[in-house]
């Protein structure tokens, strides 16, 4: 595995255009892509893991969270990920198995789409994606 953007570690962003606070369904690690989960009338809705390919992220963790805490969550701009698969410059990504952290290059726009790659990555590497759920 290597880390081709070591200024940043996994669930931090160099340019974050969107963050909102979102509420944590369960337990969050920084740097994980998640989903929309449950609402509740007059509460904001909550959020958890994405967990498998093609789940629809709303955007990626910038702190770790419990169930019940609000978290930071960057919904569009640069987040470094990890890669399921060989990623060329430039690709469109989607979520991948086994979730959290990790994107998976598709050919089109497709269900769990993520957003771009800005570097080519080799399985399990980390890199900058632009995120744009």
């Amino acid at each position: 595995m290597t880390d081709h953007f070591s200024d940043i570690d996994v669930g931090e962003t160099i340019y974050g255009s969107v963050i909102l606070s979102f509420k944590c369904q369960g337990s969050i690690t920084k740097g994980d892509l998640v989903k929309m989960s449950t609402h509740t009338s007059g509460s904001i809705g909550t959020v958890t893991v994405v967990a498998t390919t093609g789940d629809v992220p709303i955007g990626q963790a910038l702190k770790s969270g419990s169930a019940g805490d609000y978290i930071p969550v960057l919904v569009k701009g640069v987040a470094k990920l990890k890669a399921s698969g060989s990623i060329t410059l430039g690709a469109m990504v989607k979520t991948a198995a086994p979730g959290g952290q990790y994107v998976v290059s598709t050919a089109s726009w497709a269900a769990g789409f993520v957003g771009k790659a800005l570097q080519s990555l080799s399985d399990g590497d980390t890199g900058l994606f632009w995120l744009d759920c």
